[in-house]
């Protein structure tokens, strides 16, 4: 009969020490300031990891609110300049679509490796027939007349339109070259990928970088655990979506066995139990010596590092979060895209913005506080401050409210 662990006899992380230990890491404990481009911009992403994109401008793209919320200096220019002229950054995937640091390319070699058998035998159950014979066509009208959008390949192909989901076969080609490796995005125009051979755009020496398989996996689960703070062998693989869970499971034994990382309680908000994870040994006393967090409030896009696992962050922080973009308008709780509001190290409510440029203006139509938040006056001065900041950082000059927008919670 196995004996039960004692979880008792771990350390212990307090909710508010981890979720100020996990603020921290995310850029989000301290007051925001540098000039948001260059060394710093790029300091900021690393220390990050990667910072996904998407394409909803409904106040500004993720990317950009992700690295605003750290940096209020930065402008959308300032990343375009470190991705596409600078060459520091490159796109592919995590959990999703991102910019990742240049010097981390050698390690997603696995991951091309691994997505060409994968995505190879999945899409050809749901895209259209016939993509993989576009692949030496495609890569030679880009070797002989340069970088391409999916709109500049497969003319003759049947198109049911001309968005950028009609998968016709030379796209999911080119999608399949990025994904394994074969072409790198070297930059985009508007929200559209343009494509180009890996040798023209990769740094040669992280072109011919390889690692060995298991120095990849030991490499990704250490700096996704350092970017953590503290979390499961499952929140490691996770974090990049390079190894395996079962790859991250065989690491966190192989490292707590020779004493590099410790097992960790941590604390969780109210209705969750502690939850057992692993750490590196010093961020105990790194977590207890942490000052409290800025008071300051900030809208956060809601593909916020800190909020992308939403598990963890209702754990951590009681805030319990889904994007109802999908969602038919008459089932929707809150809206088509609101974001959540950090004051200090709590979630206090989110709310539904939207910039209007062509009428210069940002539009308030619903704020709700959290459960137990009261809108008292300084609260709501911090909120129009933050307000005045996102319009100017959409590129409007003034923000209009709408009539009631100042709402009570929602259970």
């Amino acid at each position: 009969m196995t004996k039960p662990l004692d979880t008792a006899a771990l350390p212990h992380l307090p909710n508010s020490t981890a979720r100020r230990l996990f603020m921290s890491r995310h850029g989000l404990l301290q007051t925001p300031k540098g000039p948001g481009k260059g060394a710093d911009l790029l300091e900021v992403i690393e220390d990050l990891g990667f910072v996904q994109l998407d394409s909803i401008n409904t106040v500004a793209r993720a990317h950009h609110m992700i690295l605003a919320a750290r940096r209020p200096a930065y402008r959308e220019k300032f990343l375009k300049a470190l991705y596409e002229k600078d060459g520091h950054l490159f796109e592919h995937w995590t959990h999703d679509a991102s910019v990742i640091p240049i010097r981390f390319y050698p390690h997603w070699k696995l991951k091309f490796a691994r997505d060409a058998e994968k995505l190879k035998s999945r899409w050809r159950n749901w895209r259209r027939d016939g993509f993989e014979e576009k692949f030496d066509a495609v890569l030679k009208r880009i070797e002989a007349h340069g970088p391409v959008t999916s709109g500049d390949v497969g003319e003759d192909e049947e198109r049911k339109s001309r968005g950028w989901w009609d998968w016709h076969p030379s796209k999911t080609a080119l999608e399949y070259l990025w994904r394994s490796g074969q072409l790198a995005v070297c930059r985009r125009d508007g929200f559209q990928k343009v494509y180009d051979l890996s040798d023209r755009v990769i740094p040669q020496p992280q072109l011919a970088a390889l690692p060995a398989p298991q120095e990849t996996v030991s490499w990704a689960c250490q700096e996704a655990l350092t970017r953590l703070g503290f979390a499961t062998s499952g929140e490691i693989a996770a974090f990049f979506d390079i190894v395996t869970p079962l790859e991250a499971k065989s690491w966190c034994a192989q490292e707590l066995a020779a004493g590099r990382i410790i097992e960790v309680q941590v604390g969780c908000g109210e209705g969750h139990a502690p939850r057992r994870s692993f750490a590196f040994p010093e961020v105990l006393a790194e977590a207890d010596a942490l000052d409290a967090a800025t008071s300051r409030l900030r809208i956060l896009s809601p593909f916020d590092p800190m909020l992308r696992d939403r598990k963890r962050a209702e754990r951590l922080f009681g805030f319990h979060y889904r994007i109802e973009v999908f969602v038919p308008e008459p089932k929707r709780k809150y809206g088509y895209y609101v974001f959540p509001v950090l004051e200090g190290e709590r979630l206090v409510g989110r709310i539904d913005i939207k910039a209007f440029r062509a009428e210069d203006r940002l539009q308030v139509t619903a704020f709700w506080p959290e459960q137990g938040i009261r809108s008292s006056k300084g609260r709501l001065a911090k909120l129009d401050g933050e307000l005045a900041r996102m319009a100017r950082f959409a590129g409007v000059s003034r923000v209009d409210y709408t009539d009631g927008w100042l709402r009570t919670p929602l259970s």
